[in-house]
């Protein structure tokens, strides 16, 4: 037998065999705690696989629409630890969804945003005007308040 989230049954077996069945959210059973430790290493992975994506594509020969420089641009080791830290991050970003809500985890995982604007400004010496500025406390502001707010991953609402 497969291993996996509970399932409750609800009512009679179907004609075709299927009954109507609800899954029992794991994310009911992972403390909040757990849930924003997990949120800041998916923002940490991304934001150090952008940054060293960032860093290694700008030292290396500019990039044409063949994809022979893409390939060489992967040798160079900022680049290759990039993709590593990014092929981390969606593996984390996939055990999060699997534990938090998508309204609960996206807000919060927008925090990423502000650094990298900080990133951007003060490790890549891009330019960061006023108006992005702003965005970016808006932002922060916006991630404040949903982080603030009770988890309340909820099991699938059936027929009852």
């Amino acid at each position: 037998m497969r291993q996996g989230l509970p399932v409750e049954r609800k009512g009679p077996a179907t004609r075709s065999g299927f009954e109507d069945l609800r899954v029992v959210s794991a994310a009911a059973r992972v403390p909040k705690s757990r849930i924003l430790l997990l949120t800041l290493a998916v923002i940490a992975l991304h934001e150090a696989g952008n940054l060293s994506l960032a860093w290694g594509l700008k030292h290396v020969a500019s990039v044409a629409l063949s994809p022979i420089p893409y390939l060489l641009a992967m040798l160079n080791p900022f680049v290759a630890a990039g993709m590593v830290f990014l092929s981390l991050w969606l593996l984390t970003r996939m055990a999060l969804m699997s534990w938090a809500d998508l309204s609960f985890a996206l807000p919060l995982m927008a925090v990423g945003y502000v650094l990298a604007a900080v990133l951007g400004k003060f490790v890549l010496h891009e330019s960061v005007n006023t108006a992005q500025w702003w965005g970016v406390a808006l932002i922060f502001a916006g991630s404040a308040l949903v982080g603030a707010t009770p988890h309340q991953t909820h099991k699938p609402r059936g027929r009852s």
